[in-house]
């Protein structure tokens, strides 16, 4: 593949900002390596660009020195961003602030091809994807509609519903609505969905927000935790179920990885969990039949195609003991370092990290003709 100017942008105004410093540090170091001109472009947490010199040194530093002292997560938020900032190739000149809502001279700048790394709200909705249609950018991931779709995990639901896709039963709820009336919502969630379940901001990833309740008595602080992020509330049934997740390249042609199992001990896949180091582990290729390999690969791809996602995507499953599968959710970011399921899996299945890099490069250019 040619040497290409490669922009990255990473930070963001989301819960997941300290997840994409790693996942665009890790992208970063493997773009230099394939001889790539890399151009950081980063987005601070009130959504000023910082550019020019070393953006993610300076997100970096401003993450750890912003984690609340309460925060439950911090201490792998902490570790996400020191691994960020241990992993990309430091410059020695200052960055810069813009103000938001702008577009900085980077992206205006002759730029081949953006890999976008922002996870969560502003970054994977739609919206940077937006910006940079309309800046004439090619881009890597998803387009605007479909980045929408599988943000909003409501939205997401319905069209999976729409496309014959095994689902969990799940209801939606509105923040107004549990606010006005928490009696009428608790007794629909007994009613409908049972307990043990899991409470879930529409609008997030990486299980921020997300509880899992397993009385009624736990449901208003579950509640009450997804609506401080989201005025729409996502309330799924609670399984006994093995995660199972697969990788998924391709725009209108796509192909799956093999699937990977995640295992850990803690109650439920959490934010610490996920980003903790040794607190879950992934078994690649996952200890299931051939038959239920192909299975899973087939609704992966189909999954990918529902939403008419591009470039990438993750898709996230449970299996039960009765061999059922369900599809949870698709990511269209998702994590990206060296040793996240996504590349772990395409490593597995034949594609190493650079070439995969180089590939959504490719997938991205393709796109945009």
């Amino acid at each position: 593949m040619r040497r290409r100017r490669v922009g990255v942008i990473f930070g963001g105004r989301s819960g997941e900002h300290e997840v994409s410093l790693a996942s665009a540090a890790s992208v970063m170091a493997a773009l230099q390596q394939r001889g790539h001109t890399v151009i950081p472009i980063g987005i601070a947490r009130d959504g000023r660009w910082v550019v020019g010199g070393d953006p993610m040194r300076v997100l970096s530093d401003e993450a750890r020195r912003a984690l609340p002292s309460g925060d439950a997560t911090g201490g792998a938020k902490k570790a996400l961003a020191d691994r960020a900032d241990t992993q990309h190739a430091a410059t020695s000149s200052l960055a810069r602030m813009e103000p938001p809502g702008g577009l900085p001279a980077e992206l205006r700048q002759d730029m081949d091809v953006a890999v976008i790394m922002l996870h969560g709200p502003y970054g994977e909705d739609g919206t940077i994807q937006g910006l940079l249609e309309l800046a004439g950018v090619p881009y890597t991931g998803a387009g605007v509609m479909a980045s929408a779709i599988g943000m909003d995990k409501a939205m997401m639901k319905t069209v999976f519903q729409a496309n014959g896709l095994p689902m969990v039963p799940h209801i939606v709820g509105l923040r107004h609505e549990w606010k006005r009336e928490p009696n009428a919502v608790a007794a629909r969630v007994a009613k409908e969905i049972g307990f043990p379940c899991f409470v879930k901001p529409a609008n997030l990833g990486s299980s921020v927000g997300i509880s899992k309740v397993k009385t009624a008595d736990e449901l208003p602080a579950g509640m009450d935790e997804a609506a401080r992020h989201d005025r729409k509330i996502v309330v799924e049934r609670g399984i006994a179920a093995r995660e199972i997740e697969v990788s998924v390249l391709g725009n209108d042609v796509a192909e799956a990885s093999l699937p990977c199992e995640i295992i850990y001990t803690a109650e439920w896949y959490d934010y610490e969990t996920k980003y903790m180091e040794g607190l879950a582990r992934l078994v690649i290729p996952a200890q299931i039949s051939p038959e239920l390999t192909a299975r899973f690969r087939e609704l992966a791809i189909k999954t990918f195609h529902a939403i008419d996602a591009a470039g990438m995507a993750r898709v996230d499953f449970f299996l039960a003991p009765d061999d059922a599968i369900y599809v949870n959710e698709i990511n269209t970011i998702p994590g990206f370092t060296s040793t996240s399921g996504y590349a772990k899996m395409w490593a597995a299945t034949g594609v190493d990290y650079p070439t995969l890099i180089d590939r959504l490069l490719e997938l991205a250019l393709e796109r945009h003709r």
